[in-house]
């Protein structure tokens, strides 16, 4: 390693300290730059840098702090400049600060490319058909075909503004061919009513289309897994284009884990905004946890929820409405 490249080593260095010191924590680097470093031979020696400092004729006058020689006039090291943009993102976990707030995605490796503009009333109906169609007649998870008694493909009005997604059919779904109308979704259908809407003025799907099998067991669900929601999820997401709601509700944990890929603790989420192609959306409990935990607290943070529902689609809250729920 030569002189002269040790020397340019030491300015560099010298410069990245002055700049430190300033309070400059990145810099931007030309790529011809990058190149060029990566050029430089891994094998070279280790250069001792004490050593180019001494005189092989008369010993050397002290050297002043610190203990880096004093450098010569060289010419002028590469360009680097001071800027603020990161040369790296910050990973996942140290951008999700409390709350939690998901980057949006068009989901599990699925690219979201917004549409030209809306369809016309009649070509959003005629789409929705063509879609249905598709998804009836699927087959791509086997034995869920195989096992199911209908597709719950999603009812309601497609031109709404609101749209509920949940995580897949159960067992009364499967019966009727139509989400949420066990418990659940009687608890589902009395939330909406209570905000304003009715069931038919919403719209109502879930990630999957076709109940989770469940072989060897009699009665009971089962969460589905995250290769059937990948395969699900097109139809659910060409709902979603085609109706275009202004605000997405994710019922529980496994719609938003279906939605944005990953699990999600919906506990610390719910409550807060998140935003899925270019649409808000509010995370909440499942109605078949408020079925199991009756406590009047859970209950109002559900209800908190929907009322920061209606107040970003700037529907009218009457202070009954605001006092649901609360403690006397």
């Amino acid at each position: 390693m030569s002189d002269l490249y040790c020397q340019l080593l030491d300015a560099t260095i010298q410069h990245l300290d002055q700049l430190k010191a300033r309070g400059v924590k990145h810099v931007a680097v030309a790529p011809e730059t990058l190149a060029a470093l990566a050029a430089v031979p891994r094998t070279a020696p280790v250069i001792n840098r004490a050593a180019i400092a001494v005189s092989p004729v008369a010993p050397a006058p002290p050297l002043p702090a610190p203990s880096r020689p004093a450098p010569v006039p060289v010419p002028p090291a590469p360009p680097i400049t001071a800027h603020p943009a990161r040369l790296t993102p910050p990973s996942p976990r140290s951008a999700h600060a409390a709350p939690i707030v998901l980057p949006d995605a068009g989901s599990m490796e699925l690219t979201f490319q917004p549409k030209a503009g809306p369809l016309s009333p009649e070509a959003k109906t005629a789409a929705m058909a063509e879609l249905r169609a598709r998804a009836l007649a699927c087959v791509k998870c086997p034995r869920l075909a195989g096992s199911r008694k209908n597709v719950v493909f999603g009812v309601g009005d497609i031109h709404s503004p609101l749209m509920f997604v949940g995580e897949a059919p159960g067992a009364d779904e499967d019966e009727q061919g139509e989400p949420f109308v066990g418990k659940a979704g009687q608890l589902l259908t009395r939330i909406i009513q209570t905000m304003g809407f009715t069931r038919d003025s919403v719209y109502i799907a879930n990630i999957l289309k076709c109940r989770p099998d469940t072989p060897g067991q009699s009665s009971g669900n089962r969460k589905p897994t995250p290769e059937e929601m990948k395969t699900c999820l097109p139809y659910l997401l060409e709902q979603i284009d085609l109706i275009r709601p202004r605000l997405l509700v994710a019922l529980g944990a496994t719609a938003m884990e279906g939605l944005f890929g990953r699990p999600v603790p919906i506990t610390k989420m719910r409550g807060h905004w998140q935003t899925f192609r270019e649409i808000p959306v509010m995370p909440t409990y499942h109605p078949a946890y408020l079925l199991r935990n009756q406590s009047l607290a859970v209950k109002r943070e559900v209800w908190e929820d929907m009322l920061a529902v209606l107040e970003r689609l700037g529907r009218p809250i009457s202070e009954k409405q605001r006092n649901y729920f609360r403690r006397a």
